[in-house]
């Protein structure tokens, strides 16, 4: 945190300055206002937001995984994939319109450690979000901003060696479900797991609002698998679990991946959604601004 050097009030009437205690306890108020709100919190510019007194719990979790969702949409890689560990501070407001802004601090920890990673490494850094939600509305607009965790070139490593896995698979796969029917996901079949989680993010930020969250339940078949120009090209049937509904909802998701590069994503889901909201595409390159300088 940085601080502001206060000035010093001016000279009284004899010349001489407020007492120490005073200087003190300005200095104190100070501090305090500064660390009581989350890094780039500010109120919106429009007058009819109001802050959130109460926040709900449920409120913070929600934005920091559609921050999540977004996040690990962005960076592209299976081996670089954060899940949420503690929501640490935040903030809302909302206006006349149901919309809400959310701007909160969380830790994260890494989705599926791997032998290239020190033991200690599984618990990482910390994000700094605003997310934006439109009441009822999917896709939320989110800015997300966290710590380095993980070294690029370790990063890049762990990539190859899993396209190289993955460049070697048989075609088509026989794979039924992942995990299987007693929730265990076989080491040769992590690599599609994550895969399919990756491109699973875009899907399930895409599809939150403010009071539905999704979470990846299972992969429950491969329809494709390709490696054309070098890329993976994989077609896959995932359901995702909504939590307010207790819903499970099957998405048909493809996806084009190449380490180190833009990950590529269509996807068609069923359900209750307006044709607007049950499918979509997306490159990585072109969606929601984010500062993903720390990676």
């Amino acid at each position: 945190m940085q601080l502001h050097r206060l000035p010093l009030p001016a000279p009284g009437p004899g010349g001489s300055r407020p007492a120490a205690p005073l200087l003190a306890l300005l200095l104190l108020l100070a501090l305090q206002g500064t660390a009581a709100a989350p890094a780039g919190s500010e109120q919106p510019q429009d007058s009819g937001w109001q802050q959130d007194a109460e926040i709900p719990r449920r409120t913070l979790q929600q934005a920091a995984r559609a921050a999540l969702h977004f996040l690990n949409f962005r960076v592209g890689s299976p081996s670089a994939l954060r899940v949420l560990s503690a929501v640490q501070q935040g903030r809302t407001w909302v206006n006349s319109k149901k919309e809400c802004q959310v701007d909160l601090v969380f830790t994260t920890e890494r989705y599926n450690p791997g032998s290239l990673f020190q033991e200690g490494e599984e618990h990482l850094g910390k994000c700094s979000a605003r997310v934006f939600f439109r009441g009822e509305k999917p896709r939320p607009a989110v800015n997300v901003t966290c710590t380095r965790f993980i070294e690029k070139s370790k990063r890049q490593q762990e990539d190859f060696q899993l396209y190289q896995h993955m460049k070697q698979l048989k075609s088509p796969l026989d794979v039924v479900s992942i995990p299987d029917s007693h929730g265990h996901i076989d080491p040769s079949l992590r690599p599609i797991w994550d895969l399919a989680f990756l491109g699973s993010s875009y899907v399930m930020w895409e599809k939150t609002t403010q009071f539905s969250h999704y979470y990846l339940a299972q992969l429950s078949s491969v329809q494709q698998w390709k490696t054309n120009d070098d890329a993976i090209d994989f077609t896959y049937t995932v359901l995702l679990h909504e939590f307010s509904t207790q819903e499970m909802v099957p998405c048909r998701i493809h996806l084009v991946w190449y380490p180190s590069k833009p990950l590529k994503v269509k996807y068609h889901c069923q359900g209750l959604q307006t044709p607007e909201e049950a499918s979509g595409t997306e490159e990585g390159s072109a969606v929601a601004p984010t500062e993903l300088g720390n990676f």
